[in-house]
């Protein structure tokens, strides 16, 4: 017997899109593909060393050689000794998906060892689905290879102190390697498996499209091992698993392990997720804690079908249970044992539903507080059409989650029904209404009496909130529970538990439960038969009554009111007057749309590092500006300066001779589009428009609806549904919304992204009328042909800084860059002993050549001088020059700017 003690000792991510595509699924990636988050940071991850690494692992049980990709990563001092912690990536993809993620830990103090699995980037062998002879094993090696490295803490020698965590494929590998290797120490896995076979062949029913899915994104049956190929061949063509699938499956997955799993381990889970429901989360958790280890359980609002990953949060709750648990930090604070967000109406700014989080003390499971609600409805008989078809819709399994810009689940949380139900292929009990709100908290339960005339019968459980006209139902996140019932040809008692989901029934609505033949997501017999179904209980809701919703803070004075006395109350008041008061308007700048005077603002608990850094610049009347720099350059660290959400560490942000403070009233004049806007699908492009208005609680008459819409150019399209809208016709209502009350100063992020060619040509045309009448528009985008023909000015930046402002005409036909013609390639120490010169700023490679920044004359005293001389020194390096003149390409102009680095 094993009697070692119980071992003590971030995550930063969104959805990944897919490697590979089923013609039927537009953004998909299955197991953790659509599960790979990432940290905010920069390209260069100043003091993070990298090394990267190819380890050979032997040979599969095929006989080939695998050889594992791996990089590592520390900061800090090199002789310290520090925790380390291994980080899976997603399925169908690779170690780079995980790179930002792990610099941030490396400089958060860990040795961080991120690996591409089998058959995934540049490592070899085939996929194995966490095989444990293959990838589990893997994982063990590096192990191995970590406690021998000097800048590991060991607990003992070859135990080093270690980490696992990841999402998804990624997150299952981590709980398995807790149960086959007594070394790890703590594992954090999200939105993951228990039970693969659980998930795929949900009780006896054949998960399809998220199978098929799942074998397009590994690339296909060649690239796995042969039985797992073989496996999912049987089961495709018998539409129904048997018991060697589900053995083969159930031995690879962290169940099969979990009596071993005896670390503290932090289970985030989706409660948008059709692939891997909470179901799989309750079963961890409960296996786990049953081993006395530490458990802390998170429902976010996201998942494989979209929504809202909440990544700055379940960052910092990763980071700090690594720092519990591997640095023994006991001051941390772990966060609490079950948290779950929950929707609480919708932000007028953007139209996206607000999240908040309720708590408990303990994590209540899926069927604590259970109050049992009656249903009406006589016994009901309904047809299995012949093949299955056509399928009821409950979701868009991996698919919804590209719909409306947040999933099918995203119109759920707003109330929103797109569920389908087929006359004649279902049965429906419903509710009285209910007297007050009703908070559904777990997997709801039910026990009908089913028969059939076929031997092999399949029925399909889902809850629906309907409301008060009975026409408007909503299927929270878009959810539905399969089961295939034995012994229906006689008739037979079934207890069906309904998916687990977190759903508010408001006063009034009512509860539906169906019970349907066929689903989209699902195989269903293929043979015609008839069901008849009656009910034998109520619907079995639980409540989890020991979760409180948090409410919003309050300020902090209104705690110290009554412990201090009016005195005190007053002297905070001042105290509070001196530090929101404004800085006097500037009657100069009154005038003017926007000036920057030396920006600056530091990355979170960072003394040191810059995301803007003494930005200045100035933006007039009837100005287009486009805001161009690569990733990490800090334009949206600026936009969100600018639009006053957050607060500047020092210089100054004036909009018409006003400061810029989160409230300000001069920001009445500034209209924005970030990330696009939420749209009812059901009303009219002018409803929403209307509607978002009445939210701002500013008077019908200042918002200029008309003027706005004839800018945006949208015509009769303005009366239809917005679900009948294309990408382009719903950027540009979001612009007419981001126009309303006609703003002087309008702001843009990206407005282009999704668009085609014609859309990205109107959006063109949008923009340039909206400034045609004396109003500025400022534009981030990526987009640098369309930046060029939209933008009548820059402002270039990167690494926080300023590179160039100016018009573009300048810019891009600036004569201190040249486009040097090549008559044959030329090796990379070449090129940079060219960006050496004298007088020279910068050289990269363009096409056709090499484009050559030349320094400014007040930087190298030689005025006029180094063009001249940039020939003849080409020359003396032997650079096969074959032309040499000004660039015109704004491409060729920001790559020079920024020295190649986009």
């Amino acid at each position: 017997m094993d009697l070692r003690r119980p071992r003590t000792g971030a995550w930063k991510t969104a959805l990944r899109g897919p490697r590979r595509l089923l013609a039927a699924a537009a953004a998909v990636v299955v197991l953790a593909g659509a599960g790979t988050w990432t940290a905010l940071a920069s390209d260069d991850a100043p003091g993070v060393r990298r090394s990267d690494q190819r380890l050979d692992m032997g040979t599969s049980s095929e006989g080939r050689e695998v050889r594992i990709d791996t990089s590592y990563f520390t900061a800090g001092d090199p002789g310290e000794r520090r925790p380390a912690v291994l980080i899976g990536h997603g399925f169908g993809g690779s170690k780079n998906d995980v790179r930002e993620q792990a610099e941030k830990l490396a400089r958060a103090g860990y040795a961080v060892l991120t690996w591409s699995a089998r058959g995934f980037g540049a490592s070899t062998g085939r996929i194995g689905l966490n095989d444990p002879k293959g990838e589990v094993a893997d994982v063990r090696r590096l192990i191995d290879w970590l406690a021998e490295r000097p800048e590991v803490r060991l607990d003992k020698a070859g135990d080093p102190r270690v980490g696992l965590t990841g999402a998804s494929y990624g997150g299952a590998v981590s709980l398995l390697a807790a149960g086959y290797d007594r070394r790890v120490d703590a594992v954090a896995p999200l939105i993951t498996y228990w039970d693969l076979a659980d998930a795929l062949f949900p009780h006896g029913v054949f998960k399809k499209q998220w199978a098929g899915m799942f074998l397009s994104a590994g690339g296909g049956c060649d690239r796995f091992e042969k039985q797992l190929c073989a496996m999912y061949e049987r089961v495709a063509v018998a539409g129904k698993p048997d018991a060697r699938a589900r053995e083969l499956l159930s031995g690879r997955s962290p169940a099969a392990v979990g009596d071993r799993i005896e670390v503290p381990a932090l289970i985030v889970q989706g409660q948008t997720d059709s692939l891997f429901t909470l179901d799989q989360a309750d079963a961890m958790a409960q296996r786990i804690r049953g081993n006395h280890a530490p458990v802390s359980v998170d429902w976010i609002a996201g998942g494989h079908d979209g929504g809202d990953m909440e990544t700055d949060r379940v960052a910092d709750r990763v980071g700090t249970w690594f720092d519990r648990y591997l640095k023994d930090d006991k001051g941390v604070d772990t966060g609490p044992a079950f948290r779950v967000t929950r929707t609480g109406g919708i932000d007028s700014t953007d139209g996206a539903a607000t999240l908040r989080g309720a708590t408990g003390d303990r994590y209540p499971g899926l069927a604590s507080g259970v109050r049992e609600v009656p249903l009406t409805g006589r016994p009901q008989t309904f047809d299995n059409p012949a093949g299955a078809a056509p399928p009821a819709v409950s979701g868009l399994p991996g698919i919804g989650g590209a719909a409306g810009g947040g999933g099918l689940s995203r119109l759920s949380s707003l109330g929103i029904g797109v569920s389908l139900d087929l006359p004649g292929q279902h049965a429906a009990f419903e509710s009285k209404p209910v007297r007050k709100d009703l908070r559904v908290t777990g997997a709801p339960t039910v026990r009908a009496h089913v028969k059939s005339d076929s031997e092999d019968t399949v029925l399909f459980g889902k809850v629906y909130d309907v409301g008060p006209d009975g026409e408007q139902k909503v299927l929270p996140a878009q959810l539905v529970a399969p089961v295939r019932v034995g012994g229906a040809v006689d008739g037979t008692d079934v207890d069906l538990r309904l998916p687990a989901v977190d759903h508010e029934l408001k006063k009034g609505h009512r509860l539906r439960l169906v019970l349907a033949s066929t689903d989209l997501g699902y195989a269903s017999p293929a043979e015609p038969a008839a069901y008849t179904v009656s009910l034998k209980s109520g619907l079995k809701v639980p409540t989890a009554p020991g979760v409180d919703t948090a409410a919003a803070p309050l300020p902090a004075w209104v705690w110290w009111l009554p412990l201090t006395g009016a005195a005190l109350a007053a002297a905070l008041l001042v105290l509070g007057r001196r530090r929101t008061t404004a800085p006097a308007p500037d009657p100069e700048l009154a005038e003017v749309p926007l000036h920057i005077t030396d920006l600056s603002k530091r990355y979170a608990k960072s003394t040191d590092r810059y995301a803007v850094r003494d930005l200045s610049f100035r933006v007039e009347k009837g100005q287009v500006l486009g805001l161009l720099g690569p990733n990490g350059a800090g334009k949206t660290t600026t936009l969100r300066m600018l639009m006053g959400l957050i607060t500047p560490d020092a210089g100054e942000i004036r909009v018409f001779g006003r400061a810029i403070r989160p409230g300000a009233p001069v920001l009445s004049r500034v209209g924005a589009f970030v990330e696009g806007a939420g749209f009812l699908p059901h009303l009219s492009g002018r409803e929403n428009l209307e509607l978002y208005w009445k939210a701002t609680g500013r008077p019908p008459g200042d918002a200029h609806l008309d003027e706005a819409l004839e800018i945006a150019g949208l015509g009769d399209a303005l009366s239809r549904a917005v679900r009948t809208y294309s990408q382009g016709m719903r950027q540009r209502l979001a612009i007419a919304q981001a126009m309303l009350g006609l703003p002087d100063l309008l702001i843009l992020d990206e407005p282009t992204n999704g668009l085609d060619p014609p859309q990205i040509r109107e959006m063109r045309g949008v923009m340039i009328r909206y400034a045609a009448a004396g109003r500025t528009v400022i534009v981030s985008s990526h987009l640098l042909s369309e930046v060029e023909q939209s933008c009548t000015h820059l402002v270039v930046m990167d690494r926080g800084r300023l590179v160039q402002a100016g018009p573009v005409d300048e810019i891009v036909g600036s004569g201190d860059t040249l486009l040097v013609g090549l008559a044959a390639d030329v090796p990379d120490p070449l090129v940079a002993k060219v960006a050496s010169l004298p007088g020279i700023a910068s050289a990269v490679r363009a096409e056709g050549g090499l484009l050559v920044r030349l320094a400014p004359a007040a930087d190298t005293g030689q005025a006029g001088s180094a063009a001249s001389r940039l020939l003849v020194e080409l020359v003396r390096l032997d650079v096969p020059v074959e032309s040499a003149g000004p660039h015109r390409r704004l491409e060729d102009a920001f790559l020079t700017l920024i020295g190649g680095t986009a």
